[in-house]
């Protein structure tokens, strides 16, 4: 919920600040939030030592596993959908909904809450169904998206819509990091590595391309580039479920076999 609250809270604060006063204001802002956040952790998080410690060629050898790059390519595509979009949501909401920058403030804020409840909700159902979670994830957020092409121009509409696209963005976090975490659970820390790296390299793929597409086709393409990005992760994580699905069924033969014998 931290993360969360720090990466979507704070671009509203910005998007304030940078429309009040000016953008190198808003950046003296994030260097003095980093600079606390840097204290606080010398301060408060607590020394955790390693109990037992696992060789970096043991980490390194789950690199080999298929089913872990199916499943980081799925989580690059989810973060480049997300934030293909998510990037440039002030821009668009100045240009097709035509509000005012306080009203796109108050909007980024409502963003911000709805992904704080968005993470409890992604925690939910993942612990109920994480399969069925994460493939049902990609047609959600396409829906949103949707919905935001239909009704942009709506103001009252869009306050629901980013409510909703708010929980779902938080979900999106908690789905990728479980994606690839479930991959490779021998390897936990190294997993949670992986899934920072490639996220990140997901939302530069997705930011990069959404602003392709803005500068060449207008700032409602950048809803196209999202859900070409979902479609691609619908793809790997329903390969990855093919896997999964015939690799415990070979298990379960295997083990048929053994009793049989």
């Amino acid at each position: 919920m931290g993360v969360s609250a720090g990466m979507v809270i704070g671009v509203p604060i910005t998007t304030f600040i940078a429309n009040a006063t000016s953008v190198e204001n808003a950046l003296i802002f994030f260097a003095v939030m980093n600079a606390i956040a840097f204290i606080g952790i010398l301060l408060f998080v607590p020394s955790m030592p390693v109990k037992e410690r696992n060789s970096y060629g043991a980490q390194l050898s789950v690199l080999k596993k298929p089913i872990l790059w199916l499943s980081i390519f799925a989580v690059i595509f989810i973060n480049a959908a997300i934030f293909g979009v998510y990037t440039y949501l002030a821009e668009y909401l100045k240009i097709i909904t035509k509000i005012s920058g306080e009203t796109i403030s108050l909007m980024l804020v409502i963003f911000g809450v709805a992904s704080l409840i968005g993470n409890l909700v992604g925690g939910t159902i993942l612990t109920k169904n994480a399969i069925k979670s994460v493939v049902s994830y990609p047609f959600a957020l396409g829906a949103v998206y949707i919905l935001v092409f239909l009704m942009g121009t709506l103001t009252a509409p869009m306050f629901i819509i980013i409510l909703l696209w708010g929980i779902l963005f938080a979900v999106g976090n908690n789905i990728s990091q479980y994606w690839i975490a479930s991959a490779v659970p021998e390897a936990p820390e190294f997993a949670n590595g992986l899934f920072l790296a490639f996220g990140s390299l997901g939302i530069t793929i997705g930011s990069a391309v959404g602003g392709m597409f803005l500068s060449g086709m207008g700032i409602q393409s950048v809803l196209l580039a999202g859900t070409l990005f979902l479609i691609l992760s619908i793809v790997f994580i329903l390969l990855r479920n093919t896997m999964y699905s015939s690799k415990k069924q070979l298990s379960q033969h295997s083990m048929k076999v053994a009793n049989n014998s």
